[in-house]
């Protein structure tokens, strides 16, 4: 099938949920995703963070073949050879004790989620006061599933659904008095992206991430960090709290960790895990055999190829050529972000709509966020070469358009 016969198809028999790009990809290799007709697309969005190292490696195309020619599934009833492995890899990288295995980030925030209101009644069960309150971070984003939407603060994403789970209240980003306001012996959780993804590349400053971790301290509450966006690697280190130097009680993984194969964590502390007794959660699917072999083969690669460092040098230059571009460009406000997760912030939606079209169009993947972001999420194996045809393309595209927006007439300009 082509491409208008499959859009065709797809707007008679799926749900109405994505406004798709008219492009058909058919394989990949390296960073480089090609379409039906032979033209190689640059990927510097990486299936939204997913394709960490790329496309067509060598050690994920191995343990796909070996462990599906062995076993696929056996569900959570019975063993298997991946899941303590992986477990000790994940344990050993993140300062955690114990994880629990989903197949999706939204399922690994809700996890997070029953976690801290399991512990929560414990803590009240051995006598001391504490709530069932989360708070959660304005702009913040954490999933589709009623609790993940419940503690997404856009309303777009809550309102259809609503009523979504109740005792969430939302605080102003990177401001502590409002954190410190709305903080009682009623919360059972706050909720950090230590990096906020959807919500424009905002990386949380140090002041308040150590002011939740100094209020759940005082009370018994749970630290909860989203790292399904900006763990496992994506800033440079395994989690972007070890930049802060913070310890959460709970963390959550999902879009890198096995390459494509979909799966998900959520990681916790000894003294949390308690709260979970065989039968109060659990997964048809997560934590299989397939999944975990190819996530142990992810985690080998970044460690034994030295990824973590090429991350930060590469993400270091390309952050410098992104700063470089915002003094040549008035339209630019904002260059943001750590590692491999980078957001320049431009004055106008309609201009960063306009320049990621027009990238797509030069065949360079980019994506727009919180509506004037353009992020880039690209494979950890990016190079500087590939870095430096990005920013030519911008440079052009961002010149041509400011020259665009001075010839029209006002009632037609790019509006900033």
């Amino acid at each position: 099938m082509n491409l208008a016969s499959i859009q065709a198809a797809e707007s008679k028999l799926l749900l109405n949920t994505y406004e798709r790009n008219p492009h058909l990809f058919v394989s990949g290799k390296g960073v480089f995703l090609e379409d039906e007709n032979g033209d190689r697309f640059l990927d510097l969005l990486s299936g939204i963070g997913v394709s960490a190292l790329g496309y067509g490696h060598p050690a994920i195309e191995k343990a796909i073949a070996e462990q599906s020619a062995l076993l696929l599934h056996t569900s959570n009833l019975f063993f298997h050879r991946g899941t303590a492995d992986l477990a000790l890899r994940l344990t050993e990288i993140s300062g955690m004790d114990r994880v629990f295995f989903c197949n999706s980030g939204t399922e690994a925030w809700e996890a997070a989620l029953k976690l801290a209101r399991a512990h929560a009644t414990a803590v009240r069960e051995s006598g001391k006061k504490i709530g069932t309150k989360f708070l959660a971070l304005e702009h913040s984003f954490h999933g589709r599933t009623m609790g993940s939407v419940a503690t997404t603060h856009k309303e777009k994403y809550r309102l259809p659904f609503a009523p979504v789970m109740s005792d969430v209240e939302f605080v102003r980003f990177n401001d502590v008095a409002d954190l410190r306001a709305r903080f009682s012996d009623e919360v059972c959780g706050i909720c950090i992206e230590p990096i906020q993804g959807e919500g424009g590349i905002h990386p949380v400053s140090q002041e308040f991430f150590a002011s939740a971790r100094e209020l759940c301290d005082s009370t018994g509450a749970l630290l909860l960090a989203d790292e399904i966006q900006s763990g496992l690697g994506r800033t440079g280190k395994w989690f972007a709290y070890q930049h802060y130097g913070i310890q959460p009680d709970v963390t959550t993984l999902a879009k890198p960790i096995a390459g494509g194969i979909p799966m998900g964590a959520m990681l916790c502390v000894e003294r949390v895990a308690s709260a979970f007794t065989p039968g109060m959660h659990g997964t048809t699917f997560g934590g299989g055999p397939l999944a975990c072999a190819v996530a142990i083969a992810v985690i080998d690669t970044i460690q034994d190829e030295n990824i973590l460092a090429h991350i930060q040098e590469v993400g270091g230059f390309f952050k410098a050529q992104l700063n470089a571009l915002k003094q040549q460009h008035d339209c630019v406000t904002d260059v943001r972000g750590l590692g491999l997760m980078l957001g320049i912030e431009l004055n106008s939606a309609e201009l960063a709509k306009r320049v990621a079209a027009q990238m797509m169009e030069r065949r360079i993947i980019i994506n727009r966020t919180s509506e004037t972001v353009l992020r880039f999420l690209p494979p950890y194996i990016l190079e500087k070469k590939h870095v430096e045809t990005t920013i030519d393309a911008l440079n052009e595209i961002l010149k041509a358009n400011t020259e665009l927006a001075g010839a029209m007439p006002a009632g037609e300009k790019i509006h900033g």
